[in-house]
């Protein structure tokens, strides 16, 4: 007899997801840096603004979130009313992680004079703190938004403020977190890959360091490389950002090469988001069938966070 945690090896989970969906009235929401199978059973696909914008839109009554925690939080704000659901509880965010919410606010105490723009990739508690949310889709014009003489704190990603710093020529007081996985490229094996590939472009993510950007072709979130990677003409496209992506890159493009760039550590996939990777198929069909494990966001929470979402949303329109 199976436990209440195993999956029968004789199922066809597409088939039984698929079920599930219309049972519930669920729609599933997949990052791009999922595995290839949660993409292709996703009802929509894309980066976090995208889904962001999905799921304040959607009608249905359970929203099944294949991405991390953060990303179900956000869609639990906008949807109080639904049952959202993620497949593994544990697939978190180093950048969330990095900005506790404690110390967060005793950093904000030392800049009163200041807005704030929180990147989405972070808890409840700091977008509660925040004046305003983003993306990497829209941190440019988000910033931008703000009077010149505005003083501002961007945080929790120091590398994707300090892109948007130069960006727009702004002074930015950056919070000093990152992405695990986008710090971990290396300069040094991605000129070594244009070595190698002296036809081949790069697109790359805005989370990296500048030392890796520099040698950017395009710079861009996930939606905005999928974009670039349909117009360049170039055959080869180097991708620095976490893998996922090239999925659907390939499925647009089968006539292009797409090249991931390599972490800085040979030992390891470290480019390759370990949150991410927690949620599979299995778990997926799981989580529907069960309906857990289950995002709560506490009321008063919820709502002094909502407002800066939706600022972002009506900023983005």
């Amino acid at each position: 007899m199976l436990s209440s945690g195993a999956v029968d090896p004789n199922l066809d989970l597409f088939q039984e997801i698929d079920r599930l969906r219309k049972d519930m009235n669920a729609i599933i929401l997949a990052h791009f840096y999922q595995e290839p199978d949660i993409q292709d059973i996703a009802d929509f696909i894309g980066d976090s603004l995208a889904l962001s914008q999905k799921a304040a839109e959607t009608e249905a009554d359970v929203i099944v979130f294949a991405g991390v925690h953060f990303m179900a939080e956000t869609a639990k704000i906008l949807n109080p009313a639904k049952q959202v659901l993620l497949p593994d509880l544990e697939a978190g965010c180093s950048l969330a992680d990095g900005c506790p919410p404690d110390e967060f606010a005793a950093f904000l105490e030392n800049y009163p004079d200041h807005k704030v723009v929180s990147y989405i990739n972070c808890s409840a508690d700091t977008k509660a703190m925040s004046d305003v949310i983003c993306t990497s889709s829209n941190a440019v014009k988000i910033v931008a938004s703000f009077p010149e003489d505005q003083k501002l704190v961007f945080a929790p990603d120091r590398y994707l403020g300090d892109w948007v710093s130069r960006s727009l020529d702004r002074e930015l007081v950056l919070w000093p977190g990152s992405c695990e996985v986008h710090e971990m490229f290396s300069e040094k094996k991605l000129v070594e890959l244009k070595i190698g590939h002296p036809d081949a472009v790069v697109a790359a993510h805005p989370e990296c360091p500048e030392a890796v950007l520099q040698h950017a072709d395009h710079i861009g979130s996930t939606s905005g490389m999928l974009a670039f990677a349909g117009k360049t003409s170039a055959r080869e496209i180097i991708v620095v950002t976490e893998p996922g992506i090239i999925h659907q890159m390939q499925k647009e493009n089968p006539d292009k090469v797409f090249i991931p760039a390599p972490g800085n550590d040979e030992t390891c996939n470290c480019n390759e988001c370990p949150y991410m990777r927690l949620n599979t198929l299995e778990k997926l069909y799981l989580c529907m069938r069960d309906r857990t494990p289950e995002i709560t966001v506490e009321t008063a929470l919820a709502e002094a966070a909502l407002a800066p979402i939706n600022r972002m949303l009506e900023l983005s329109r």
